[in-house]
């Protein structure tokens, strides 16, 4: 366990109830021009998502702002906060970008990444990181954070991203657990999540998974909520986030960031 404490945390309890297969959608680029955001009500405070693009976000919770995977320069991120958490979960180019971190990580900023990831960063910001293993556990705040494995089941995707190297994330605050998938299939240790609140799934072709999958295996774990993210991919590989909520089942409501304006 790596152990990113800083003071105590305030309590973090969900109070969240979804409406049976509700889908919540506001136009694409009206989202993303605006950095549109969605709040959770818990009875300790808001949690705030804001979707940047494709695979990045940012999470304003009670115990920090959080950057998930965070890319395309410093300037899509001037008008967050600055983080007081990073989360990397791998190496490409659409997660992990140098030039970003150098704009957005200032001075008591924490990161989170996997072992790949921490191994390419610069002497100083490795002073600020902790590297997590697949199974592993980092505490931020006292927030427990576990790394679930990410990884290609299909032979001819597993070059992508191979067992054991890359990771997802299960953000453990108490009452509420999200999911953050990185690039991954339906994997078992996806398929045994349980009690999430909020999950990010990732869908596109060649790269991770089809629509179809992804719906299949958030219909099995159930989260409260669902965003379906990292749908762009190549020769023809693009997945329909519409598609996808109408496969997903009654009970999760899925939620449509502006990833892509």
């Amino acid at each position: 366990m790596f152990d990113l404490s800083a003071p105590s945390r305030r309590q973090f309890l969900a109070v969240t109830a979804a409406a049976a297969g509700a889908v919540t959608i506001l136009p694409f680029g009206a989202r993303a021009a605006g950095h549109a955001h969605d709040t959770f009500d818990t009875a300790a405070g808001p949690i705030s998502i804001s979707p940047v693009s494709h695979a990045s976000f940012v999470a304003q919770t009670p115990v920090g702002v959080i950057y998930v995977d965070p890319v395309g320069g410093p300037e899509k991120y001037s008008s967050f906060p600055a983080p007081d958490l990073v989360l990397i979960t791998h190496e490409h180019g659409d997660h992990f970008n140098q030039e970003t971190l150098d704009g957005i990580v200032v001075e008591g900023t924490q990161m989170i990444v996997n072992p790949a990831v921490f191994g390419m960063l610069p002497d100083a910001m490795q002073a600020q990181a902790s590297a997590v293993e697949n199974g592993g556990v980092a505490v931020f705040n006292e927030l427990s954070i576990d790394a679930i494995p990410a990884y290609n089941t299909t032979e001819e995707r597993k070059k992508f991203h191979p067992m054991g190297r890359d990771n997802g994330y299960v953000l453990n605050f108490e009452g509420f657990r999200m999911y953050v998938s990185g690039d991954t299939e339906d994997t078992p240790e996806m398929r045994a999540l349980e009690n999430i609140d909020i999950a990010f799934v990732c869908m596109n072709l060649p790269f991770t998974m089809d629509a179809n999958t992804a719906a299949s295996a958030v219909a099995e774990f159930k989260p409260t909520y669902v965003y379906p993210y990292h749908y762009r991919g190549r020769d023809n590989g693009t997945q329909d986030p519409a598609e996808f909520a109408k496969m997903v089942g009654e009970g999760i409501e899925v939620k449509m960031g502006g990833w892509y304006g």
